[in-house]
């Protein structure tokens, strides 16, 4: 075994040898002086194969920045850092989600740090529920659509994402067009169901995995449309409509859709340019909604457009 202060104690030993936890000893140079059997079981790597390797090498990039952080803060006199959750690549490729809690060992004359004790844990299965209940909080319980929470954290995502390549992106608003007078006369819970058809039907049309649905709230629904300038957006908008009104769902208090369930959609082009005014996201919302308006005054089931130039700064007013 490698020598050093903490892997040569014999209660620290048998600790690690016999632990499902992966135990390691770091040096102050942040690499690997010594590793728990128990490495080969998680993560597939011999212990001597860990040896002399920083966490570059085994933990993605995007986890550096925390480590790096609680490295620091203990540096600076903490005793141990607060628990990490993050990726560890295992010898095969794939990766595995672990938590690590890190200790500083310090001269006991001195307090100059001389090594790091750290232990991770195979959290996988903890990240597993944690990403379905994420998912489920995400979820509009009736139409299976993304809920209101889901899309204000997307539009603010694409938005500034849009900012950063200097881009554009569309949203559109659509609306089943007189629904109130749809559930007088069939009732409430045929009027769900007409809600869930036609959220499939939305569904069945979004062709790019990017594009984002989400129940905005009644009968109302949100397409958040990534990288898609006014035409593209007329098209899925046209194509959503169609989709819709083919359902041949009856809506005999719906002239303008002769008899069947039709819908209404407001669409909104957003271009990040420079000498833009217009706050965002919000402004696109807006545009939207007022897009949308403007298709229900001209007759319901149609399409309305809206276009509008958003400063490059996301967090401009």
């Amino acid at each position: 075994m490698p020598s050093g202060i903490v892997a040569e104690e014999p209660n620290f030993r048998m600790l690690a040898e016999n632990s499902g936890d992966v135990i390691m000893q770091i040096g102050p140079d942040m690499k690997a002086r010594y590793v728990s059997p128990s490495c080969t079981r998680l993560l597939g790597w011999l212990p001597e194969e860990m040896l002399g390797h920083g966490p570059e090498v085994f933990v993605p990039p995007e986890h550096l920045q925390g480590i790096a952080a609680e490295t620091a803060l203990m540096l600076a006199g903490a005793d141990e850092g607060a628990p990490l959750a993050l990726e560890v690549r295992r010898k095969d490729g794939t990766t595995v989600w672990v938590e690590s809690k890190a200790r500083i060992v310090r001269d006991p004359v001195t307090r100059v740090p001389s090594d790091f004790v750290l232990i991770m844990r195979d959290i996988t299965e903890r990240k597993q529920l944690e990403e379905q209940l994420r998912a489920l909080a995400m979820a509009d319980g009736l139409t299976g659509l993304g809920n209101r929470r889901a899309f204000d954290e997307a539009l603010d995502r694409e938005w500034r994402r849009t900012v950063r390549i200097g881009g554009k992106m569309s949203l559109l608003l659509l609306d089943v067009d007189r629904f109130k007078g749809f559930n007088d006369r069939y009732g409430h819970q045929v009027g769900d169901d007409c809600l869930r058809a036609v959220a499939t039907a939305i569904k069945n049309a979004l062709h790019r995995p990017a594009d984002e649905a989400a129940r905005y709230g009644g009968e109302e629904i949100a397409i958040i449309l990534p990288d898609t300038d006014a035409d593209g957006a007329v098209e899925i908008a046209e194509r959503l409509r169609v989709a819709i009104e083919k359902l041949g769902l009856p809506h005999a208090d719906n002239p303008e859709g002769g008899g069947y369930v039709t819908v209404s959609i407001g669409s909104a082009t957003a271009l990040s340019r420079s000498g833009g005014t217009i706050s965002m996201p919000e402004g696109l919302l807006l545009a939207a909604d007022t897009a949308l308006y403007k298709a229900k005054h001209k007759g319901r089931n149609r399409v309305e457009v809206a276009l509008l130039l958003a400063p490059k700064d996301p967090d401009a007013a």
